[in-house]
């Protein structure tokens, strides 16, 4: 009489299979997981653009003035955070908010 069941040759065919699929998906994950913090980034950097230009309109502030936090606060429901714990460069009302992280690059 024959047991039925699967043999060592079929096991090692189904994980060598699986290690292959895991192969391919691991990095693209973390590939991903990398551009979709750097979108997040530019997206803040572009709230912050925006409110920027906001204040300097309604307070007549000059395109040199330098921009802190405090000054956009009333502006900001909340302050958005880089994902990779970047810190942001407000920098003044003419220039654009850069993170201090080199692979966020500045929105264009």
């Amino acid at each position: 009489m024959r047991r039925r069941g699967f043999t060592l040759v079929e096991i090692m065919i189904v994980v060598l299979i699986i290690g292959i699929l895991l192969s391919i998906a691991i990095p693209n994950m973390m590939n991903a997981r990398a551009n979709s913090s750097t979108k997040t980034c530019q997206s803040n950097m572009r709230v912050f653009d925006v409110v920027k230009a906001q204040w300097a309109m309604e307070s007549s502030i000059p395109a040199n003035q330098v921009v802190t936090l405090p000054d956009l606060l009333p502006y900001l429901r909340r302050v958005p955070f880089c994902p990779m714990n970047g810190i942001y460069d407000y920098g003044t009302i003419s220039t654009p908010t850069t993170c201090s992280l080199p692979e966020h690059p500045p929105v264009p």
